[in-house]
This record gives C-alpha cells, structure tokens and sequence, in this order.
C-alpha cells in the first residue's frame, strides 16, 4: 500500500460526500485506501459510507474523541508508506495526489508536504506559517515566511502546514510519534509541525498541485466553544513547547488583546446587525474572564 487517506468527519455528511467523490473519480496511480474516522456524528454520515463508498475503512466513535486523537486512529489502522490527513471539506482535484506522492518518494529527507489551497472561487488561502511567536499570538499578526527549494520550481521549505490537506511519511510517524491528543482541535498541527522539524525533517509547501478547501467547519464562527477551543490550545502549546512561563505569558496577553477587542466593539457597534455584534461581544468577555481565571468549560 502506497498511501493511507484519513479523513475525520463529524456532522459534515455532504462535505464528506463530495469529498470521497473527489478522491475516487480523480484516481491515483498509486495504491491507495481511505479511512474515515467518524467522531460521534448525529446526521447520516455513517449511512452515507456504508452504503455509498463501501470500499472506504470506516470507525465509529460514539462520541466527539476531538480531531487529534480522531486522526490518530485512523493512522493507527493505514498500512501506508505515506499517509495524508484530508478534511472532509476539501475537494481532491486531478492529479493533486500523485504530485504530492512523487515529490516525497524523489526527496526523502522531507517530511511533510502541503498543496495550494484554494477556495471555491480560485483565491488562495494561505494555509502555511511560521511558527507562532507570543508577539504574533497576542497582536494577531502572523508571519508566513517561505524559503525556495533550490532546483525545485514552486516549492517552499516552511514551518507548518493547514491540517486541511498534509501528506507524511510513515517514517516520521516512527520517528517523531503520531499527533498529541492533548489537543482536542486546533493547534495540533503547529505541534506536530514543531516536533517534525525539532527531528530535522523538512517541511515543504508547494503550488504545483492544487486542492479545494470549503472551510465548512462544524462550528459556528465566533462561537464561544470555538473561541475556547482556539485560545485554550494555543496556550497548551505554547506550555508543551516554551515552557509553563511561556503559556502564562500568553494567556495574559490573550486576556489583555481580548479585553481591547471587546472594548472597541462596543464602541463600534454595528446597530443594523446588533444581535449578532452583542453575541460576539458576550462571547468575547466570556473568553476574557475563563483567560483571567484559567479555568475553561468542558467542551468535549
């Protein structure tokens, strides 16, 4: 088997449809499977493989096991010399997958590999970063520095990669381990990204293959379990990696840059649209006193 795709879905059963019907109608020539790990999904997801794409692996997890762990199972059942890790909100476009897999096999001192991706109506998004920094993290202000591969036309040596549509080597996955299930979701791509390269593997992004991400995430933006989740994760890996001073460095921060936000949105207010501006506002300052306390509501 060439290459193992685990794609974790929850409550996204037209997405995941469209995307199955992606990967199977483009094809590759390499061997692949596709597992779909389904995190505790309460619309017809499960009914949509099992009888739609009976060839794909499928778990059921009866609850939300949150996407780092959700991932780790499927790449604990591929049998892959690569594995790619692709949201159900992509749409696989020809020849994407074996451009990815022959640019690892032709230089295997790369780890990890990202495509462009775009969204629907052809505009980039920038799915490659820096590492975060506090000063990024509290301004808000990321940096996305890319280093050419010398003799290698569209192609980027960088630190991380968009989750949405990453292909890893299995040797990687022996040699640095699989993704850390402390994080539920958010940021456990950044961490993974982190220890990959801490083990000097390469990391590339490359625009010479091309995928549709939809951003149709399963929580409502600016919601206030979606802020949580963001915030709290970016502090856990700011612990993990810089230590515990670090992490409460950037939880002041992040409670002091909030408190600013919702100040100036109250100044600000939009009161054509008030409803939906007072929610934000309510789930900003929410956000700000879990920050102060360090204390955060279970959100699994």
């Amino acid at each position: 088997m060439d290459l193992t795709i685990v794609i974790v879905s929850w409550n996204t059963s037209g997405l995941l449809s469209q995307c199955l019907n992606s990967i199977y109608e483009t094809g590759s020539r390499f061997a692949f499977e596709v597992i779909v790990v389904d995190n505790g999904s309460t619309d017809d997801s499960v009914d949509l493989v099992e009888k739609q794409f009976p060839e794909v692996k499928l778990i059921k997890n009866e609850k939300n096991l949150g996407f780092a762990r959700a991932n780790n199972q499927g790449l604990a059942m591929g049998n892959g010399r690569y594995f790619m890790l692709l949201n159900s909100d992509t749409i696989v476009l020809p020849g994407a997958i074996d451009t990815l897999m022959q640019m690892a096999d032709q230089n295997p001192n790369v780890g990890m590999i990202g495509p462009k991706l775009l969204n629907m109506d052809g505009s980039l998004q920038e799915s490659w970063a820096s590492f975060p920094s506090l000063f990024s993290e509290i301004t808000g202000r990321n940096y996305r520095n890319l280093t050419p591969v010398p003799n290698i036309p569209n192609t980027f040596e960088v630190d991380t990669i968009m989750g949405a549509c990453i292909l890893v080597r299995s040797r990687v996955l022996q040699d640095v381990g699989d993704l850390d299930e402390d994080y539920f979701f958010y940021s456990e791509e950044i961490d993974w990204c982190f220890r990959i390269k801490k083990k000097q593997w390469m990391i590339w992004y490359t625009t010479n293959t091309e995928i549709y991400h939809l951003w149709g995430g399963s929580s409502k933006p600016g919601s206030f379990i979606k802020l949580v989740r963001l915030y709290h994760a970016k502090i856990l890996y700011f612990k993990k990696n810089h230590g515990n001073m670090a992490g409460t460095l950037l939880r002041l921060g992040l409670a002091l840059s909030n408190t600013l936000g919702v100040i100036r949105r109250v100044l600000l207010m939009d009161w054509i649209r008030r409803e939906a501006s007072f929610e934000r506002i309510v789930n900003q300052s929410k956000l700000v006193w879990c920050l102060l306390r360090n204390q955060y509501p279970e959100i699994r």
